[in-house]
């Protein structure tokens, strides 16, 4: 059977524990280092806090790290790409950057990403960019089945008016042998 969209899941990231997919973890606590076994859920608020008024006025800029898995059971996810299908209008400006680490299977006890100290602190060596298209995505390399890749997000405050709903979408793709 080939991979199918449900196959790809985006989760959250841990400093917790001693090896990936071990323990739950939520958008405030995604610094890095090991995958969690909590699914993005695609609402708001899901990686991100709202950007409250004084963080706004102070273009503040945050880190999130979150981890693409391939979560079919024989088959490789070749050519993988993640971008930025859509941000809100007039809202945070996002940014992407694929963690300098390797793929790795999803029950790692090696580190599968870089840590950050907290939220304000910039992953160390990761440039950001903002694709908007598959074609200009970043590259994620190969996913074997069970495997991951972390993926870091920047969001930008932009000193904006207020804004319900501010984000974006994060998209992958790739292809299968099947």
């Amino acid at each position: 059977m080939p991979i199918v969209p449900a196959d790809i899941k985006t989760k959250h990231s841990t400093k917790s524990g001693t090896a990936g997919n071990s323990l739950t973890s939520d958008g405030a606590s995604s610094l890095g280092k090991y995958i969690s076994t909590t699914e993005h859920t695609g609402a708001a608020n899901d990686i991100f806090d709202d950007v409250s008024g004084p963080e706004n006025t102070a273009l503040d800029v945050e880190y999130r790290c979150v981890f693409v898995h391939n979560a079919h059971a024989t088959l490789a996810l070749q050519n993988a790409v993640v971008w930025l299908d859509s941000e809100t209008a007039g809202g945070a400006n996002l940014a992407i950057s694929v963690d300098t680490n390797a793929a790795s299977a999803i029950g790692s006890a090696s580190a599968q990403a870089k840590e950050i100290a907290d939220e304000d602190t910039a992953p160390a060596s990761q440039t950001f960019t903002a694709p908007t298209t598959k074609a200009t995505g970043l590259a994620l390399g190969t996913l074997a089945a069970g495997e991951c890749r972390a993926v870091w997000i920047r969001r930008t405050a932009a000193a904006s008016t207020a804004l319900a709903s501010d984000g974006g979408v994060i998209k992958v793709s790739g292809e299968t042998a099947a």
